[in-house]
C-alpha cells in the first residue's frame, strides 16, 4: 500500500476509535436497519474500485489527448501544484454537490449520504455507486497525475481527507475551541476557510427552519471558503438538533446503492 493512503487509513481509523470511545460507532442516534450495509458497501467500493479506476481513466484520457504532455508539469513549485488541485479537483467538487441538491437525477446518487440521520466518519463515502464515478474532480485529478503532480497529489489528499474525516464526525473538535475567547479570531479565519464539524454538519440538518440547517448550502469539501466565496455559506457555530431529509417518501438499502438500476415507480427524487 502507498505511504499516503496508509495515513489516510490511519486517520479514518483513529477517528472511528476515537467515535468508538466517545459517542458510539456502531449505534448512532437514529440509525436505521440497512444503514451499515450501505455504508459499508459503498465505502469498500469507492476505494477498491471506483477512485482507482477512475484515477487511472483519468489518466488515460488525457493520454489520449495529448500523448506528448506525459510528466509536462513535473517541475512545478509546489504551491501551484496544490493550487491547481484546490482549483480542478476542490472546486469542482463542490460545485458537483451543489448540482447535487439541484437536479432531481444527481440528488438520487447523492440521497444515500442524506439518508443517514446521524453525523460520523461512516458516512464519508456513503454515496450511490455510480456518483463518484461521475466527479469530474476525480477525472481532472488523474489528468493532473498523468501530467507529472502525483506526488503532490498525495500531499494534497491526505490534508484533504483528513479536513473531510474532522468534518463530519461526531466527535467536534471544533467545539472546545470555540469556547476559548482568545481564540476567536483565528476560528472566524478556520471556519471561512476550510470545513469544520459546525459548518458541515449544517449541510447535514433535517429541517431547513431550525435557524442552522444549510442544506442548499455549505457545500465545501476541503475549503469552506468556495461557499463564502459563491455565496452559499452559513456559520452559525451550532449543530442541528436532527439528522437526514425531510418531506422525502423511504428508499431501500438497495435503491441507495444502485439508483437507477433499482428504483421506486416514481422518477428520481426531488432535491429537498
Amino acid at each position: 500500500m502507498k505511504p499516503e493512503l496508509m495515513i489516510i487509513a490511519t486517520i479514518f481509523f483513529a477517528f472511528a476509535l476515537l467515535e468508538f470511545l466517545f459517542t458510539g460507532f456502531f449505534r448512532k442516534a437514529g440509525q436505521r436497519r440497512g444503514d451499515i450495509s450501505v455504508e459499508l458497501v459503498s465505502s469498500l467500493m469507492l476505494v477498491a474500485v471506483t477512485q482507482p479506476l477512475v484515477l487511472s481513466a483519468g489518466a488515460a484520457t488525457a493520454h489520449f489527448i495529448a500523448p506528448e504532455a506525459a510528466g509536462a508539469l513535473t517541475g512545478l513549485p509546489v504551491v501551484a501544484g496544490v493550487a491547481l488541485f484546490l482549483i480542478f479537483d476542490d472546486m469542482t467538487q463542490y460545485w458537483w454537490h451543489r448540482a447535487s441538491h439541484t437536479f432531481p437525477w444527481l440528488y438520487s446518487l447523492h440521497r444515500p449520504h442524506h439518508n443517514a440521520e446521524y453525523l460520523s466518519i461512516r458516512v464519508v463515502y456513503r454515496n450511490n455507486l455510480f456518483y463518484y464515478a461521475l466527479m469530474p474532480g476525480l477525472w481532472f485529478s488523474g489528468a493532473l497525475i498523468y501530467l507529472g503532480l502525483g506526488w503532490i497529489y498525495a500531499g494534497y489528499i491526505m490534508v484533504k481527507m483528513a479536513i473531510i474525516y474532522a468534518a463530519h464526525s461526531d466527535v467536534r473538535w471544533d467545539l472546545p475551541l470555540y469556547k476559548i475567547k482568545w481564540l476567536s479570531p483565528i476560528m472566524w479565519v478556520v471556519e471561512r476557510t476550510i470545513s469544520t464539524p459546525a459548518t458541515h454538519s449544517a449541510h447535514h440538518g433535517k429541517h431547513a427552519n431550525d435557524g442552522v440547517t444549510n442544506y442548499k448550502g455549505n457545500f465545501g469539501n476541503l475549503l469552506f471558503f468556495w461557499d463564502i466565496l459563491f455565496g452559499t455559506a452559513r456559520i452559525t457555530r451550532r449543530v442541528p438538533e436532527a439528522f437526514g431529509v425531510e418531506n422525502l417518501p423511504e428508499t431501500s438499502a438497495a435503491e441507495q446503492l444502485l439508483w437507477p438500476i433499482v428504483r421506486r415507480p416514481a422518477s428520481a427524487a426531488k432535491p429537498a
